[in-house]
């Protein structure tokens, strides 16, 4: 039997994940802190769901707890570690940096330890296309430099990679990073872009467009997130003489897409037109992310494909549905 660890598992994409690996057969063992970065009830909502499988079983535990999580190792023995729990956001960064601390240095610690000290399989851990920073070369490949992030959080997710190298080299722990680049979709994070238009859209109420609209980004709907985390999933890290079970991929749909197209195709999806409010780039943000996945095609065989309109179609009808709107 299989046992699988998720961590943030009442999350936008630990829920996913974990649904998606829970329908397929495996035992889950989710945890989560649910802490209050945003609304509380909606994570609840999501466990409500998945803890109807027989195979899943929660606990609220906080990674940032290194007694807590060893002893959650000494008692499983897991075969696979998914690490998702973090403290997001780029622009809460800035604002409270202690958290990301907290949460992305000292529990990614604590994950490696448990890892390390069990017959773990292979640990994959959450990055971010943040890691690029502002670099000029397009689209960002995993061989590119990620030495200038533009936020905390950035610097995190590069630091978090590093780590898990050094961990990869010295234990021999297969690691592998995975590089998401702007998740969406449904039972989404409310403090992320679309599902704050997507509220304010309905309400009548005026949405917040940084740098004019012209930024771009690499829109990637869960279910894709999700099938690349199941397909790189089982595929383990190999070392040899001159390498260690180290792998970095990127997650991204590969077409980068302009923030004023994005909202004509929200407004179209909703059925409304939005009340824009244009405003400068704000700090720690960056341009444009675009993804280049040839290394995800060639060594997985896979390739987000799902189309911007069909994402936010998807995203607009569960929102309204949940919300009841």
């Amino acid at each position: 039997m299989v046992k699988v660890l998720v961590t943030g598992a009442a999350g936008f994409i630990g829920f996913h994940v974990s649904q998606k690996l829970l329908h397929q057969g495996e035992t889950i063992l989710g945890i989560d802190n649910l802490n209050s970065y945003y609304d509380v009830f909606l994570k609840k909502a999501r466990l409500k769901q998945i803890k109807t499988y027989e195979k899943f079983r929660f606990y609220q535990l906080d990674i940032a707890d290194r007694k807590s999580i060893s002893e959650l190792f000494t008692q499983h023995n897991f075969d696979y570690v998914i690490h998702l729990a973090a403290q997001a956001g780029v622009r809460y960064s800035l604002e409270n940096p202690y958290a990301y601390v907290d949460s992305n240095l000292v529990g990614f610690v604590n994950i490696l330890e448990g890892c390390r000290h069990q017959n773990i399989k292979h640990l994959m851990y959450a990055s971010s296309s943040s890691v690029y920073g502002k670099n000029k070369k397009i689209p960002f490949s995993t061989d590119d430099s990620v030495d200038h992030p533009v936020s905390l959080y950035a610097a995190t997710k590069k630091a978090n990679e590093l780590m898990a190298h050094t961990y990869s080299h010295l234990y021999g722990i297969p690691t592998t990073g995975l590089r998401f680049f702007t998740v969406y979709g449904p039972w989404g994070r409310p403090d992320m872009a679309y599902f704050l238009f997507t509220k304010a859209i309905l309400e009548e109420k005026p949405i917040k467009v940084f740098n004019y609209g012209k930024m771009k980004r690499d829109f990637t709907y869960i279910d894709d997130i999700v099938e690349g985390i199941i397909h790189v999933m089982n595929n383990i890290p190999q070392s040899d003489n001159s390498s260690v079970p180290y792998k970095v991929y990127n997650i991204g749909n590969n077409q980068p897409v302009e923030l004023g197209h994005f909202i004509e195709v929200l407004e179209d999806c909703i059925g409304k037109k939005a009340i824009k409010e244009f405003l400068p780039m704000q700090p720690g943000d960056v341009p444009m992310t675009y993804a280049d996945v040839d290394e995800l095609i060639k060594d997985v065989g896979f390739q987000p494909n799902t189309s911007l309109k069909t994402g936010l179609e998807k995203f607009v009808n569960w929102y309204r549905d949940y919300y009841q709107c």
